[in-house]
C-alpha cells in the first residue's frame, strides 16, 4: 500500500472510531484493555494511547458512563457503558 492510501486509512480509522467503541459497547460494559484488544482484532486501534483519550471524550460528551470494579486478577478495573445517549448516538450512525 502506498503512503497516500495509508494516510486514507488512518484518517478512516480516526473517523468511525468512536462508533467503533460505542458499537463494542452495545452489549455489555467492557474495561479499557478489552476494548482494545476487540478493536485491535478488527485492525481498527494500533495502539492503546488513543482509545484512553477517546474514552475519556466520549465521558465528557455523556456517550458512555464509567464505573470502578474489583478484579478478582489485579487492580480495580474501569468498566464502560453506553448511555442512552450512547445508545442514540450509535443508532443514528
Amino acid at each position: 500500500m502506498d503512503s497516500s492510501a495509508d494516510a486514507v486509512l488512518t484518517q478512516l480509522r480516526k473517523g468511525v472510531l468512536e462508533y467503533c467503541v460505542l458499537a463494542c459497547l452495545r452489549q455489555r460494559p467492557a474495561y479499557g484493555l478489552e476494548l482494545a484488544s476487540q478493536l485491535a482484532q478488527g485492525r481498527l486501534l494500533t495502539s492503546e494511547g488513543t482509545l484512553y483519550p477517546l474514552l475519556s471524550r466520549l465521558r465528557k460528551q455523556g456517550l458512555v458512563e464509567s464505573t470502578w470494579q474489583e478484579s478478582t486478577s489485579g487492580p480495580p478495573r474501569r468498566y464502560y457503558q453506553l448511555t442512552d445517549q450512547g445508545i442514540t448516538a450509535l443508532a443514528a450512525f
